[in-house]
């Protein structure tokens, strides 16, 4: 059955993102409290989607395959209006940074599959650390809108900057142990 709850939670992941894009650009009272509440919404539907496939055995493929298109999804999209409400290269590049990892660690997981090691790049405790401040940083940021000096700004930013180390670490870490996989496989063909 591919219609479990945790899929159907991951859906509404995806279905949340046009609405977080109006309330964000729509000028109504508290539009941004909506942007972000929606945004930590979604986060939180991440996490509960996946503790349910596991405690109550719900996996399935097809939830294996949109989890993480749903979160890059919304992870992009909130990046992209970060991008839009701090326009300054040291919001773009960050954020850029994120979105191209996103896309180099699922292009990397896609061919491990594919080679039949994927288990080698599942997701690690740095990857959940990364993935917790990179949501915690955007609620934030999307919350208190161009107040650079708010704390609370302040604080998104850090977290920003942290999740962006991690990024990079992460999928370093990724990387390495795809190569050794690769590497190790080779050595037993030859």
């Amino acid at each position: 059955m591919i219609w479990t709850i945790p899929n159907m939670l991951t859906m509404l992941r995806i279905l949340l993102i046009p609405v977080l894009v109006v309330a964000f650009y729509v000028p109504f009272p508290h539009h941004h409290g909506v942007s972000a509440t929606l945004f930590l919404l979604a986060a939180l539907t991440d996490w509960l989607d996946g503790f349910i496939a596991r405690y109550f055995e719900q996996t399935t493929k097809l939830g294996a395959f949109l989890d993480p298109v749903a979160d890059k999804l919304m992870v992009a999209t909130a990046l992209g209006l970060l991008i839009a409400l701090y326009p300054y290269a040291w919001v773009a590049i960050p954020a850029i940074i994120i979105i191209c990892r996103e896309i180099i660690v699922s292009a990397l997981r896609e061919w491990m599959a594919e080679i039949g090691q994927r288990s080698v790049v599942k997701v690690s405790f740095i990857g959940k650390v990364k993935t917790a401040a990179q949501m915690a940083a955007i609620s934030i940021l999307l919350l208190k809108p161009k107040d650079l000096t708010n704390l609370w700004v302040i604080f998104g930013f850090i977290l920003l900057y942290i999740a962006v180390i991690l990024t990079v670490y992460s999928m370093w870490l990724y990387l390495l142990a795809a190569h050794k996989a690769v590497k190790d496989s080779q050595v037993l063909k030859d």
